[in-house]
């Protein structure tokens, strides 16, 4: 499957490249300061100079929509890495050395999957207290479970074939095997399901912003914003209009992607479609 003939796919990497591209160039993007307040502007429909309307302060909601595109990528891409690379290590360890090591770690996957992971976090962020850095903490805390079970399956599978036994009787090291042999084969799981975890802890995040628990004030952030427009659903809904479109946006782009990723890398749906 070439992924550039799926439209689904072609579109969420337009839009994630657009998003990618207004985060980097947010400052010379905005028509005004997102954190400037001028209250005699204040819940103004959207319009030429303000294209997304204004809050209750008077602040420009475009502008704040795309510095929060910076925010929220940098929490995405930075939750999934970390999730990504703490599950990629202990799935490894765990399929390959199997016997004790892996029922410690999959008995420890089990209790964090006991609770639901958004309530978790909010437990965690709760604790940590309001912030950018401890919303991170939080979301990457409870994401690594799901990359260490994808690559333990595959680990098992993967641990029996010949060229391990190869590896072995050359004398590899089994950190080695593990990071030469076996990551290569366990990563197109990993992508697919990290191209799709960075839409969920952007949205993971959105919520524990809207919450309280995100960046604070004046920094513009989508969740943030939608927590403060709500007070005005009906008299001025375009502040939580926009800021919801981003998200809703952000996040489907994201599950293109993921989608169009595991057509491509996904060896099972390959053989299904042969078949």
């Amino acid at each position: 499957m070439n992924i550039f003939k799926n439209k689904l796919t072609l579109t969420g990497m337009i839009i994630i490249l657009v998003l990618v591209g207004t985060a980097i160039f947010a400052p010379m993007l905005v028509p005004h300061n997102p954190n400037e307040q001028c209250l005699n502007q204040a819940l103004k429909g959207p319009c030429l100079e303000y294209p997304c309307g204004t809050d209750e302060f008077g602040r420009c909601i475009f502008s704040r929509i795309i510095f929060g595109a910076r925010i929220s990528l940098e929490i995405g891409i930075a939750v999934t890495a970390v999730s990504a690379a703490v599950g990629i290590a202990l799935g490894l360890a765990a399929g390959f050395y199997g016997g004790a090591v892996d029922e410690i770690i999959m008995r420890i996957v089990d209790i964090f999957l006991a609770f639901p992971g958004l309530i978790l976090a909010l437990v965690v962020a709760g604790l940590l207290g309001p912030g950018i850095l401890n919303v991170m903490v939080a979301l990457a805390l409870v994401g690594w479970m799901g990359y260490a079970r994808v690559v333990r399956g595959t680990v098992l599978a993967e641990k029996e074939r010949e060229f391990i036994e190869t590896a072995r009787s050359l004398g590899a090291n089994d950190l080695y095997i593990m990071f030469r042999h076996l990551l290569p084969n366990v990563i197109a799981p990993v992508i697919i399901m990290a191209s799709v975890g960075i839409g969920y802890a952007i949205l993971a995040s959105a919520g524990l912003s809207f919450l309280g628990l995100g960046a604070q004030p004046p920094t513009a952030v989508w969740g943030s914003m939608l927590s403060d427009g709500k007070s005005y659903l009906q008299t001025a809904p375009h502040l939580t209009i926009f800021p919801g479109l981003a998200i809703l946006i952000t996040v489907l782009a994201f599950n293109f992607l993921g989608d169009g990723l595991r057509d491509l890398l996904d060896p099972r749906l390959k053989r299904q479609s042969v078949e």
